[in-house]
């Protein structure tokens, strides 16, 4: 098991089948940087176009379609102390008749203070209150070469992962993506240090980060969408509009996953989901709608894993 150390210098505005920076071995770890949505580093400088350029791709020895990749976030470390995101609220998120009563939109900056955990407003003016909120990183856009050699935008998002956007998918999470090109050819970008549910503000707190990630690879994992685990929860993420369709592919995975690590019908499983699951809807801005159907662990008495499935 390795630790590499990668300073990008290409990014990409797309996730494809596209030659990668470093290859690893399952095991191996990488220490690398990102830039925020807009493309701007550490140090202020805009290294890409705007809308998520990605860092990677990093591809995995001996990952084949049919596998899966996990990816465990280790750390997230904001390299600068600033950070933006837009307000009022994103139009598709509000009733269409209060929307002629809403004002300009507007970029507004925050503060990140990595010491004291926190992100606050900058300059409010009397009008705006002193916001400040806890520091929870997390990766906005991530994933692997989606199928038939596309190449996909990152502001979207499909079985592959790509622009979720979801607030669990930070520090201490592991998520497998199912592979389909050979290698897996991770991506990664995107960062926030905040963010509700849904990006209903069309963003996050947008900054750069230092990134610190471990890869597994899982051969024969066949998977339909991307599933995580966390601390606390277990959870299937998947994509579409309308709302009603990342819903139904999350939930029949989930249902898949249940019966599979707990060796029961779907008779069983449908118990466990009915009485314990959980919807978060991880983004409602992005071409593609995101919803999370979760688990939590103490519901299950931890007997779902990433590792003890397939």
């Amino acid at each position: 098991m390795t630790q590499h150390r990668f300073t990008p210098t290409q990014y990409w505005n797309v996730i494809g089948t596209v030659p990668p920076v470093l290859e690893l071995a399952s095991g191996d770890s990488v220490v690398t940087t990102t830039l925020d949505a807009a493309g701007f580093d550490g140090e202020g400088v805009q290294r890409a176009p705007r809308g998520n350029p990605m860092t990677g791709p990093f591809a995995v020895a001996g990952a084949a379609p049919g596998d899966a990749l996990l990816v465990t976030i280790r750390r997230m470390t904001p390299n600068r102390r600033t950070g933006w995101t837009y307000a009022p609220l994103a139009p598709g998120v509000l009733d269409p008749a209060a929307l002629a009563g809403m004002p300009r939109q507007e970029r507004h900056e925050w503060a990140i203070d990595a010491q004291a955990g926190t992100v606050s407003l900058l300059d409010p003016s009397p009008r705006i209150r002193d916001w400040r909120f806890p520091l929870r990183p997390m990766l906005g856009c991530f994933g692997v070469a989606p199928d038939r050699g596309q190449a996909i935008s990152t502001a979207t998002s499909g079985p592959h992962g790509g622009n979720m956007d979801y607030r669990l998918f930070g520090p201490g999470a592991t998520i497998a993506f199912p592979v389909f090109a050979e290698g897996g050819l991770f991506f990664l970008g995107d960062g926030h240090a905040s963010q509700g549910d849904g990006e209903i503000a069309g963003t996050g707190v947008e900054t750069s980060f230092e990134v610190e990630f471990s890869v597994e690879l899982r051969k024969g994992l066949s998977l339909r969408w991307p599933r995580c685990e966390t601390e606390t929860d277990v959870l299937v993420i998947a994509s579409g509009r309308p709302l009603d369709q990342p819903l139904q592919f999350a939930t029949t995975e989930m249902l898949r996953w249940a019966g599979e690590a707990l060796g029961v019908d779907a008779v069983e499983a449908s118990h466990l989901l009915g009485q314990a699951v959980r919807y978060d809807v991880a983004n409602v801005f992005n071409p593609a709608y995101c919803v999370a159907c979760r688990l939590e662990k103490t519901a299950i008495t931890q007997a779902m894993s990433l590792r003890g499935a397939g």
